[in-house]
């Protein structure tokens, strides 16, 4: 079953208020029309609300949005049209994400500013469940520990985001309140590859082994554990990697799916390849594009859909009338094998049957290469398993196929990786190529050099989906990638310059921005 994390009514009111620093007058007049922070954080459902609301600052990665920042869908510009997997369409991308295609990277640009805010949006509604865990309320021991732990797990989360896209981002383990003592400076990247470790290890320590089904797509205790493991990938620790990874294994918690669209088919979200996955619900009649973030004046539903099919459904004359944002790399494609059923499975090129929403029907015709500015269009989490009316909000705007952001099968990679770097090079392949290869009837990987190997099977295994350019970065492939076009200083993206600003000369630049 779906879980889909509503914040209704009275929590809404809450939001505004939580993400809110409160000023008392002499008088300390409590609003009529409100929740305050002081009369909620009492039952086990005002901390289910809040932590769906922490939740949810994930969801608005992928946010469009007319009054915040002018959100338009940012974070696929920041993780997809920056790598060589995907061209913006040169004919319909906007600006933004043009200029990213094109590795041109400023401080005053809109994706940086959207997800530096989300970013932190959600670090500090979980430090309010943190604190407010420890206060007086109607929280049992183990409920307390619980929630404790799952805003421990999402705080990690938010910051080992932010570690990779900046560096050296500040780290925030408490409820600011001073209005005079507001901003925080940079972290050493130590002092925050640390403070994500303990907060990974606490989470363990407190999350369940798994939830019902009413709660499915909640963090549990292994996926921590997995978080884990990747952030000791990042630190290069290897052995400490590994062994996060063989816990995990061990516990028997995740499975490859038996194909490789299984893991990509809405209706098997949160299946057993999935470690976290990013929810959206549906369908709602009112989905509305433009509104895809919490912090719009309309109100919000936590459930909201994914704009994925607005920015990567054809545009021009293709049925629909999506936007068309991004195509699928040339080079890309060539990566993949002879055989390898990966590339259809994500790429729509000539010959091929198209399907998506058009209006309230399902559409199913030939792919029209006149329809893409290089004659391809991205298939992932669409095709035929996806082609339902379920799938999609009656406007056509939105889709309600989850973002699968950690999946087992990255998890092997990332496994064989810490394995072919410590020095056991076999044990490595032998992940890659009887489990990951396998799972696509693939066979032995033709490439001798195992970190090869690994780098190609990981580009191909997942395409489309948000680590390229982080892998990019910390596998130093930028120059040998982009040429002439690669500057030392992208391994870390710009602080927002509005952050900068603000900061009082507490937050410093990355150099070179």
């Amino acid at each position: 079953m779906k879980k889909t994390f509503y914040i209704k009514g009275l929590v809404l009111a809450i939001i505004a208020v939580i993400i809110t620093v409160q000023a008392c007058t002499k008088l300390d007049l409590q609003p009529l029309d409100r929740v305050t922070t002081d009369t909620y954080y009492k039952t086990p459902e005002d901390f289910d609300g809040a932590m769906f609301a922490a939740y949810s600052s994930i969801q608005d990665f992928w946010g469009t949005s007319t009054e915040t920042i002018g959100e338009f869908g940012e974070y696929w510009k920041l993780t997809m049209a920056v790598t060589d997997d995907v061209e913006a369409d040169v004919l319909r991308a906007d600006a933004a994400a043009l200029d990213l295609d094109r590795l041109l990277i400023r401080a005053s640009d809109k994706p940086y500013a959207a997800l530096y805010t989300q970013i932190y949006e959600g670090i500090l509604r979980a430090n309010l469940v943190i604190e407010n865990a420890d206060k007086e309320n109607e929280l049992t021991a183990e409920q307390k520990t619980q929630f404790i732990a799952e805003a421990k797990f999402l705080r990690a989360f938010f910051h080992f985001h932010a570690y990779q896209v900046w560096g050296t981002p500040p780290i925030v383990l408490e409820v600011k309140k001073d209005l005079n003592d507001l901003a925080v400076g940079n972290s050493t990247k130590d002092e925050i590859l640390a403070a994500v470790l303990s907060d990974f290890q606490d989470a363990y320590a407190g999350l369940p082994d798994e939830w019902d089904d009413a709660n499915l797509g909640r963090a549990t205790k292994w996926a921590a554990k997995a978080f884990e493991g990747k952030v000791n990938v990042w630190k290069e620790d290897w052995p400490a990697a590994i062994t996060a990874f063989e816990a995990v294994r061990t516990a028997n918690k995740y499975a490859l799916l038996p194909s490789y669209e299984d893991a990509f088919d809405f209706q098997k979200e949160n299946s057993s390849e999935s470690i976290f996955e990013i929810q959206f619900g549906g369908p709602f009649s009112d989905d509305n594009l433009w509104v895809f973030d919490d912090t719009h004046s309309e109100a919000f539903k936590a459930s909201q859909g994914t704009s994925r099919v607005w920015y990567w459904d054809p545009g021009g004359d293709a049925p629909g009338g999506h936007m068309g944002f991004y195509s699928p790399s040339q080079n890309l494609v060539d990566e993949y094998e002879e055989g390898d059923p990966r590339l259809e499975a994500s790429v729509y090129k000539a010959g091929d049957t198209y399907y998506t929403i058009d209006g309230s029907n399902i559409a199913t015709l030939p792919y029209d290469p006149a329809w893409a500015s290089n004659g391809m269009s991205i298939e992932k989490y669409g095709g035929v398993r996806n082609a339902k009316t379920a799938n999609y909000s009656p406007n056509g705007q939105a889709a309600f196929n989850n973002e699968r952001w950690y999946r087992y099968a990255e998890m092997l990679l990332l496994y064989a990786e810490a394995l072919i770097r410590s020095g056991n090079a076999a044990e490595g392949m032998a992940v890659i190529n009887n489990e990951v290869r396998a799972r696509v009837g693939m066979g032995q990987s033709p490439i001798a050099d195992p970190l090869k190997a690994l780098q190609h099977e990981k580009r191909v295994e997942m395409a489309f989906e948000p680590h390229r350019w982080f892998d990019i970065v910390r596998w130093g492939l930028g120059p040998e990638i982009f040429g002439t076009k690669w500057d030392p200083k992208f391994v870390v993206f710009p602080f927002p310059q509005s952050e900068i600003d603000r900061s009082g000369g507490k937050l410093i630049q990355n150099t070179g921005y």
